[in-house]
């Protein structure tokens, strides 16, 4: 782990990556430890600063590639010269060489390579962080491409985890970080990454999300050839399509961006909703624009390694909060946050709600080229710090995929208005949930259990009403009982009360004289008050 740590600091030093911190925005402590810093004696060197980053970002390894590949759909939130480097991750990684892909295909399937392809070809289509592409022929002629993992690539990544749950468990022991849940936000994202190393997930996950859109006009996702698919190699129907990046091409074609983008979003939330089932890493090097017609286009989806699913309630809370925002209804946001635990049951639903309006209002009924999702995550993120809100894992990988949606809309379509093309099929599907239909499915995925338990319903009644009956009969002999005890006590408290009567009367007949003496003497007052306290004495 030491030694991973040192490579990442020689990579931030020889690419000079502090160049790229804006000092003027940072506190005056700040900028001094900056300008002392022993960085500032290596050469920056002739590469621009978008290069430098993309190269460092290279050398780190895939998980930093992996957070490359997030901010390259982020085109708003930095300069144009950035961006474009930044893109050059989706799918021009520098590749590991052919000869050595071509040894760990034949060690996979174990056969030569000649018996499972008629042709393969040893340069590669394009090359990722994790895995690169190389394109092959079958021997009855269809066009396929073999994915491949990167050799060694698991243990980097280990080391990456390892450091990071390090500075997890670290954020996790201060007060104010430790409602982001930092380990188990980094838990989830290790299950999910490593889930990529094992192409037999990713096949199963395609085939999935194939099943899914079968003649959907909005998604197209190709075949798997289960035969030559392994853990380290995977075989794909091979498609053939623009890049939805490339906004020049596709407008040479005459393509409709502003369909494009809304059916992005309605592909987004029929996974989320209809599915349960969506692509979670839906950055542009893994989505492309089918050659037909291009004003009824259609997404062609490759690259299924991460996908995410929610709880039936997760699902529920998600799409009320979505509508109530879209109705502007915030006092039902802070509502719901509260009804499912993600703020404290404490938490006053005015004050929460006030303070969403706050973050909100701004944003909706405008298109997505006048909203800055930056600042409104940043007030979001405050909000959540005033209110003592936990960040839910689960949602983690929801909340990255929506952002990469985001983006490509705005490259697609800025005067896409996201509230108003999501609105509709929420509204739908709320409807379809709650009404008769939603019953029925209800009733459908249940019936295999009711059918089950249906011939010992008798029994499971006899059972009931027996319990019933015998903590009924339980009940009376424990208030028998308590009575009895009762009554025990009340007889008991008599006697002592009459012996206590007794005793007074004993000692006022022997202290007679002496008595009779005192009083004679004393005024009718104390007279009074101790015949009143000679009475209590005998009574208790």
């Amino acid at each position: 782990m030491i030694l991973r740590l040192a490579r990442i600091v020689w990579v931030i030093t020889r690419y000079r990556l502090d160049t790229l911190i804006p000092l003027e925005r940072l506190p005056w402590w700040l900028r001094g430890l900056f300008t002392l810093s022993p960085l500032r004696l290596v050469p920056i060197g002739v590469r621009p600063r978008g290069e430098r980053l993309r190269l460092a970002l290279e050398a780190l390894g895939p998980i930093f590639v992996k957070f490359g590949q997030v901010l390259s759909t982020r085109r708003d939130l930095f300069p144009e010269d950035i961006a474009d480097e930044l893109r050059r991750l989706q799918d021009q990684v520098p590749p590991f060489p052919g000869q050595q892909a071509m040894a760990l295909v034949e060690e996979e399937l174990a056969m030569p390579l000649a018996q499972a392809f008629d042709h393969f070809a040893p340069e590669p289509l394009a090359s990722a962080s994790i895995a690169q592409v190389h394109a092959a022929r079958l021997h009855d002629g269809e066009e396929v491409v073999v994915k491949i993992i990167r050799p060694g690539i698991e243990r980097v990544m280990r080391q990456d985890m390892a450091l990071m749950y390090r500075f997890a468990s670290v954020l996790a022991r201060i007060p104010e970080a430790r409602r982001l849940r930092p380990v188990e936000v980094v838990r989830d994202y290790e299950s999910t990454l490593f889930d990529e190393l094992d192409l037999t997930k990713e096949a199963a996950n395609t085939s999935q999300l194939k099943r899914n859109f079968r003649h959907s006009p909005l998604l197209y996702v190709p075949g798997i050839h289960w035969a030559l698919t392994r853990r380290r190699v995977m075989v794909q129907e091979r498609i053939h399509g623009v890049p939805v990046a490339d906004t020049v091409a596709l407008l040479a074609q005459g393509t409709d961006l502003k369909k494009l983008a809304e059916r992005g979003v309605e592909i987004f939330f029929t996974q989320v909703f209809r599915d349960n089932f969506f692509h979670a890493d839906m950055h542009p090097g893994n989505i492309f624009v089918a050659h037909g017609d291009p004003r009824d286009p259609q997404y062609i989806a490759i690259d299924c390694g991460i996908v995410g699913s929610l709880t039936r309630e997760d699902q529920d809370y998600l799409a009320r909060n979505l509508l109530a925002f879209f109705h502007q209804d915030y006092y039902e946001v802070a509502a719901l946050h509260i009804e499912s635990g993600w703020v404290g049951e404490d938490t006053r639903a005015n004050e929460f709600a006030a303070a969403v309006r706050t973050v909100c209002e701004p944003i909706l009924e405008k298109p997505l080229k006048d909203i800055s999702f930056g600042q409104v995550l940043l007030g979001l993120f405050q909000t959540a710090r005033r209110f003592n809100m936990e960040v839910q894992p689960q949602l983690v990988l929801l909340q990255k995929t929506l952002l990469n949606i985001e983006g490509l809309g705005r490259q697609l379509y800025p005067d896409l208005d996201l509230w108003s093309t999501a609105k509709p099929f929420l509204e739908q599907w709320m409807k379809e949930r709650a009404g008769t239909r939603g019953f029925w499915e209800s009733l459908k995925r249940q019936a295999p259990e009711l059918s089950r338990q249906l011939p010992e319903l008798p029994v499971l009644a006899h059972q009931v009403l027996s319990r019933a009956e015998h903590e009924h009969h339980q009940r009376r002999r424990q208030a028998a009982a308590m009575g009895d005890i009762r009554r025990h006590l009340t007889r008991q408290g008599q006697h002592q009360r009459r012996g206590r009567l007794g005793l007074v009367l004993v000692a006022v007949a022997l202290a007679w004289q002496p008595l009779a003496d005192w009083a004679a003497d004393q005024p009718w007052p104390v007279l009074a008050a101790a015949i009143i306290g000679v009475l209590l004495l005998a009574w208790h």
